[in-house]
């Protein structure tokens, strides 16, 4: 009868302690496993945020910066965001990188020039932001010191404080996406593949023309000239079909097979590690109607 009960108690230990091995062993999984689902999430936002292709030299190390960005201001290098400790993101928290992404602010309080789309991004919600740092955290870390800027603004730390305070408005971020018509195109459009900041006209301030919203700028970034992609028939794309925006963003080709080049380009392949190539069909088709239904702006752009 002892002999049996003692069996019964080494039993139940056993099974006591497997379940304490399941309890911190399972949830540990399950954390590894959602983190792990989280970066592929945030490798998708990556890729239809073109890649950070500006932090990208080229031919250069990914992500590790130094790629110049030459503006009416000066030229400004785009800075290392690889989890390099010591010149990257490496020791900054998820919520210092998420306020560089959203707000322009660096750990140390000194503010970015608007060239680093912040404006943009802080529409990103807050599944897709807390996605895409998790997954620049899964990137080769590349010890590559930052360049500093060419700036001919005086006093440019001053003036971007100044700047930031004036004309940036911070919104509210969703906290999630929206996740299908109109309003997805609008969302991704807007903050994530930041179309207006490229296509959109600037005022003396540096600022979005808003009353010229994607009518094209012939002073871009680069000196480059970036087409009206309103929906006017003579100056914009009134003409084009939404499957031929679907194509432009997927494989870069113009509705007369030529192709495009530049930054655009350098946003759809993404060189190596994903952009506006990767986007889904359906997100691509959001972006096309979101495109078609903007107010129409009359203004030729000459290449």
């Amino acid at each position: 009868m002892l002999h049996t009960d003692g069996k019964k108690d080494g039993g139940q230990v056993r099974s006591f302690l497997a379940l304490i091995v399941v309890m911190t062993y399972v949830p540990g999984q399950l954390l590894h496993a959602a983190e792990t689902d989280r970066a592929a999430r945030g490798r998708y936002v990556f890729a239809l945020a073109g890649g950070c292709g500006c932090h990208t030299a080229e031919g250069g190390p990914v992500n590790a910066g130094g790629r110049p960005l030459k503006t009416p201001y000066g030229t400004f290098y785009s800075t290392n965001i690889t989890p390099d400790p010591l010149y990257g993101i490496g020791r900054w928290t998820d919520q210092q990188v998420i306020d560089a992404i959203r707000l322009g602010v660096r750990p140390d309080g000194t503010v970015m020039s608007p060239v680093m789309p912040y404006p943009a991004f802080s529409g990103m919600s807050d599944e897709d932001v807390s996605a895409l740092v998790a997954y620049l955290r899964t990137l080769p870390a590349v010890a590559r010191e930052n360049m500093p800027h060419a700036s001919s603004l005086p006093f440019m730390n001053l003036l971007m404080r100044v700047w930031r305070w004036v004309f940036f408005d911070r919104g509210r971020p969703p906290v999630r996406a929206p996740q299908e018509g109109v309003e997805r195109g609008r969302y991704l459009s807007e903050h994530v593949a930041h179309c207006q900041e490229c296509h959109t006209p600037r005022t003396v301030f540096g600022t979005l023309d808003r009353a010229r919203y994607l009518a094209g700028n012939p002073d871009g970034i680069d000196g480059e000239v970036t087409p009206n992609i309103t929906p006017d028939p003579e100056t914009g794309i009134g003409n084009w079909d939404e499957s031929d925006i679907v194509t432009l963003l997927r494989e870069g080709f113009l509705p007369n097979m030529d192709n495009v080049q530049g930054l655009m380009a350098l946003l759809i392949d993404g060189i190596p590690l994903g952009g506006y190539k990767d986007m889904t069909d359906e997100d691509a088709l959001a972006i096309a109607r979101y495109l078609k239904q903007v107010p129409p702006v009359v203004q030729r752009i000459d290449r």
